[in-house]
């Protein structure tokens, strides 16, 4: 269970820093001019805010259940791309980021 936690806590991590990331992306696409770009920003967003709530709901869950340490913190090692430059660098950068989720991260979870 110790590591179904770690993954858990990891993907927690990298949801929340992502729906942080589409804000700052949103903002830039509509500071250049691209308002259907930022309202994708802003959707994809909420809906990493949505993954991170549900893995939130997990972690609480699994702790509670006693399978794993009733510890108030979970460190983990974790990156954090910090990728914030034009519209088109940050569509970029987005990509990267869930391609590395889709057949890297989660399927290394697995």
């Amino acid at each position: 269970m110790k590591k179904t936690l770690e993954n858990l806590v990891k993907a927690f991590i990298g949801e929340s820093q992502a729906r942080n990331r589409y804000t700052f992306y949103a903002k830039v696409a509509k500071k250049e001019g691209y308002e259907q770009i930022a309202e994708v920003f802003l959707i994809t967003a909420e809906n990493e805010q949505e993954h991170a709530s549900t893995l939130f709901k997990l972690i609480n869950e699994l702790r509670r259940e006693g399978g794993a340490e009733p510890l108030a913190e979970v460190t983990v090692e974790a990156a954090a791309p910090l990728t914030l430059g034009s519209t088109v660098e940050n569509l970029k950068a987005a990509i990267a980021g869930e391609n590395y989720e889709h057949t890297k991260m989660y399927p290394e979870f697995a």
